[in-house]
């Protein structure tokens, strides 16, 4: 679900008893996506979740917990998108990492509010155990399918593995918050994000060796 201010949600939601968090990170995730994850305060949150400036605490200890709380599922979401598109692989190392890619674009441009608590609410993964866990299981799957794409090389032409992820990691975000996003319309581009990320990425990964059919998506 993309939370934005479309489909009629003008105003603060009505609060049910029993379900503070949950209207709280609802709050959060609409304030996210109309004022950005710096944009708003601990009680305008209460406020737009329909509870006294003081319920907050019940469950978190400042605004800065809740985004926290909101980044960490996001995470949760974003690795479960990345391991389903990647869907172990099949049927190449080369098809799944496009597949993955698109993925990618698709999460930043349907969960935009997510997506900036994850990326640019400016709270340090070490702030949270659970926060760092949930990023390091994203980047995990893409490091499964780097490593799956390395071991199709020659023992000694493989690039380093991590430093292979993080460059396919840094394309992906970039293509994405650039272009992939809902502000996109800014931006004037001769082909769609999914085409430019595919073309970036082939371009990568024949500059390290691999042959890849720019059609497919596989070897060539």
């Amino acid at each position: 679900m993309s939370w934005s201010r479309q489909g009629g949600r003008s105003g603060p939601r009505g609060y049910h008893h029993g379900n503070l968090k949950e209207a709280l990170i609802r709050a959060a995730l609409e304030l996210i996506a109309q004022k950005g994850p710096a944009g708003f305060t601990f009680a305008e949150a209460a406020r737009w979740a329909g509870v006294s400036p003081a319920a907050p605490y019940r469950h978190f200890r400042d605004r800065d917990e809740l985004l926290i709380d909101v980044a960490r599922r996001g995470f949760d979401q974003f690795e479960a998108v990345l391991a389903r598109a990647w869907d172990d692989g099949r049927p190449d190392a080369f098809a799944a990492l496009d597949r993955m890619g698109k993925a990618y674009l698709q999460f930043a441009r349907s969960e935009p509010a997510y997506y900036s608590a994850m990326f640019e609410a400016g709270i340090p993964p070490e702030a949270s155990p659970e926060l760092r866990d949930g990023a390091e299981r994203a980047l995990a799957v893409l490091r499964t399918a780097v490593e799956r794409l390395i071991a199709t090389m020659p023992v000694r032409d493989r690039p380093p593995v991590l430093m292979m992820t993080l460059h396919i990691w840094a394309v992906s975000h970039g293509i994405a918050s650039l272009f992939g996003r809902g502000d996109s319309a800014r931006r004037s581009l001769p082909m769609s994000p999914e085409d430019l990320l595919e073309a970036a990425v082939l371009i990568y990964l024949n500059g390290l060796g691999f042959t890849v059919s720019p059609t497919a998506g596989r070897p060539a």
